[in-house]
């Protein structure tokens, strides 16, 4: 019961601890998406599964700590044994085995750490859903981004195919012109037909990371505000080596086989019975004895188990030495790999900031150019094919600056993942 009750706090705690790992990231989270995260986190089947495997994990640890379970004998003699006081019907006996000091403890040690190392693969798959739910969120949001901006380009053309129109009607324009906006306006309008049927296949990726029954409306933001990493590399190199669950888990399962060392070594020891036996004794007859037909009650017998075959218990102590050695080397080959990912995705953060700040400039350079060359041919025909050239171009940059934004809050999100932070 206690075992439970514990489980169940560290549970309220979990789910009340707030998604995030600083202030100024959760200040600038979209308030739909801390929502959806605590949806996949109670509706997740992959948790439950992982942490019903923790559960199950802590249940072994009773088990561990008990005694062996004590062993009753009964005697019942088909011809009874005649003794000084009578002759021996039946008997009973009862002993417990004990294990060497401190074998219950390790045996205890070696599923608290395994315990540890189940709930850190429960972490790692949180955050692995979290981010997975972070990355479809931002494909959304440049999806919406993209048919929001497209259909204001389409609005754009139309006045633009207007003022080709009435250029033409008062003989100051060319038929080609009006042609080229049809032409332009064809392509836009299909190419938004195949994003508004884009959002379904990222709606059902949405919804299945959030394993709810019946589809919800995803909500996102108009504008996306991008999250900034205030660490340097070193630090999150550190945070690697310290918070990767991954990693953490990695040192759990070292630290068990440490356990089960010390457990192979205590039961090359000795191991002890204690017991008493009872036996049932009918009096004499054919004369009279002190202590006539008196039972017998021996306590304590002590008994001693010698583990001879040396060889086994040598051997089950190398078995674990060359386990741990194994794990030590998956655990340096996992740090390798995530270094060389941070070093990446670091990269790719860096390129998406620039990125931003980069399309910012340029679609103010290209709003001044396209309002200078339409106010060129409106006044003076100039070529219109600048115009849409012009037009183009900016939808170009404003489309690739909603990427680089949401690039930029993917890469944070992976980085914050394999550093192990609250995400």
């Amino acid at each position: 019961m206690k075992t439970k009750i514990k489980i169940n706090i560290i549970m309220l705690l979990w789910l009340l601890i707030p998604i995030g790992n600083t202030m100024a990231q959760t200040q600038q989270l979209e308030e739909p998406l801390q929502g959806y995260l605590k949806i996949a986190a109670e509706n997740n089947p992959e948790l439950k599964s992982i942490f019903n495997s923790y559960l199950a994990t802590l249940e072994r640890m009773p088990q561990a700590r008990a005694l062996p379970d004590p062993t009753v004998m009964f005697n019942i003699f088909t011809s009874p044994v005649e003794t000084r006081v009578g002759a021996q019907n039946a008997g009973i006996s009862l002993s417990q085995a004990f294990p060497w000091f401190g074998q219950l403890k390790s045996q205890e040690q070696v599923v608290a750490m395994l315990a540890k190392a189940r709930f850190e693969a429960f972490e790692d798959a949180k955050n692995s859903i979290f981010f997975d739910v972070r990355s479809t969120y931002y494909d959304l949001y440049v999806l919406e981004a993209a048919i929001a901006i497209t259909e204001e380009n389409v609005r754009l053309l139309e006045s633009f195919r207007e003022l080709a129109n009435v250029r033409l009607e008062s003989n100051t324009g060319s038929a080609v012109d009006l042609l080229r906006v049809e032409m332009d306006l064809d392509e836009l309008n299909n190419q938004l037909l195949y994003l508004e049927d884009s959002r379904i296949p990222i709606q059902a990726k949405f919804n299945e990371l959030l394993n709810e029954e019946t589809p919800i409306r995803i909500e996102v933001p108009d504008t996306l505000e991008t999250i900034l990493i205030d660490e340097g590399r070193n630090v999150l190199l550190d945070s690697i080596i310290t918070h990767n669950p991954t990693l953490r888990g990695f040192e759990f399962e070292m630290s068990a086989l440490d356990a089960e060392i010390d457990v192979a070594q205590k039961m090359g020891l000795p191991s002890f019975n204690l017991g008493l036996s009872y036996t049932s004794i009918s009096p004499r007859t054919d004369m009279d004895v002190p202590d006539n037909g008196k039972d017998a009650l021996i306590f304590p017998q002590v008994g001693v188990r010698i583990p001879l075959n040396r060889n086994k218990y040598r051997s089950m102590i190398k078995e674990k030495e060359l386990l741990k050695t194994s794990v030590n080397y998956r655990k340096e080959d996992k740090e390798n790999e995530l270094e060389t990912v941070l070093e990446r995705t670091w990269r790719d953060y860096a390129d998406a900031q620039r990125r931003v700040a980069l399309y910012n400039r340029l679609i103010a350079y290209a709003t001044q150019s396209l309002d200078i060359l339409v106010a060129q041919y409106t006044t003076a025909g100039a070529d219109f094919e600048e115009v849409l050239r012009m037009e183009r171009q900016l939808l170009r940059y404003e489309l690739e600056l909603e990427k680089a934004r949401a690039d930029q809050n993917t890469f944070v999100a992976y980085i914050n993942y394999i550093t192990g932070k609250q995400l």
